[in-house]
């Protein structure tokens, strides 16, 4: 059965899918913000078929997310290297991170960010960068961008008529 491009959707959410949606990637890009680098590091991290963790690199690679360098010539050996697009997906996996322990975490918290310094768990959350305030429904909502296309209009102009709803 072949999978179903986002490529062509305005959505950024469904082009962010294309390129990480797969759940091996992300488990590749949490592994390689952990420092592995290596084909054999990967492996032994994850219980990947390794024909299929070759075809989630390759496709890393492709998106821009990594970087392919050879390490040895003979035999010929690669690492891979996360990239500024790759290093820019930190607070996606931080945010996971955080809503799995959560909601998920039955027998306990088994990874989590800690504060360098004091070494205390963090609690994060996404803030506005302008305002400094929490994002939440309270103080932010979605809302179509410049380049918006027909469907996003409409699908924005669809959440804001159910949160006029909701709020009265």
């Amino acid at each position: 059965m072949q999978r179903k491009s986002f490529a062509g959707m305005q959505c950024p959410i469904a082009r962010s899918l294309e390129r990480v949606g797969e759940w091996w990637s992300i488990l590749i890009l949490r592994d390689a913000f952990h420092g592995l680098t290596r084909f054999d590091q990967f492996q032994k991290s994850l219980p990947i078929a390794t024909n299929m963790l070759t075809r989630r690199l390759n496709a890393l690679v492709e998106a821009g997310l990594l970087e392919r360098r050879r390490y040895s010539e003979r035999p010929p050996r690669d690492e891979y290297l996360l990239t500024d697009l790759g290093r820019d997906f930190r607070p996606v996996l931080i945010a996971l991170m955080a809503w799995g322990n959560r909601h998920f975490a039955e027998e306990g918290v088994a990874s989590q960010l800690v504060d360098i310094e004091s070494g205390r768990p963090a609690d994060p959350v996404m803030l506005d960068r302008a305002s400094g305030r929490p994002i939440d429904d309270h103080h932010f909502r979605f809302a179509a961008g410049p380049a918006a296309g027909e469907g996003v209009r409409r699908r924005v102009a669809f959440a804001e008529r159910m949160r006029e709803k909701r709020n009265g």
